[in-house]
């Protein structure tokens, strides 16, 4: 191999690896939603981190690409479809409750001023 295609392999390696941990993460994340209760989450993370291991030694690249794909479309089919989100982030409900006044509205208290003078 030379140093271009072996640098190549490298970042082609490295790019999977971080596609494979996202999908990790928000697949476990997901299924969070599906079990609330620890008790029955712990078994379903365990079952999923197993799907996960099953193709740990696979090393043909493009092998590793039809995996992950096949994985991510699985992910979307299965992904929850009212996911718990937190209330004060970004789609939770008391996000932007008591949202800032629009831009030109500005109210300006002067307390030590009479309202007659």
């Amino acid at each position: 191999m030379s140093g271009v295609s072996t640098a190549a392999y490298a970042v082609r390696r490295a790019a999977q690896k971080e596609r494979v941990r996202i999908l990790y993460r928000r697949a476990l994340k997901d299924t969070l939603n599906w079990a609330v209760h620890r008790h029955l989450f712990y078994p379903d993370a365990d079952a999923l981190r197993e799907r996960f291991e099953t193709n740990k030694h696979v090393e043909d690249p493009d092998t590793i690409d039809r995996l992950i794909e096949n994985a991510e479309a699985s992910y979307n089919k299965w992904r929850h479809p009212d996911p718990y989100v937190v209330p004060w982030a970004p789609g939770g409900s008391k996000f932007h409750r008591n949202p800032t006044p629009p831009a030109g509205i500005e109210i300006v208290y002067d307390y030590g001023k009479e309202d007659n003078e």
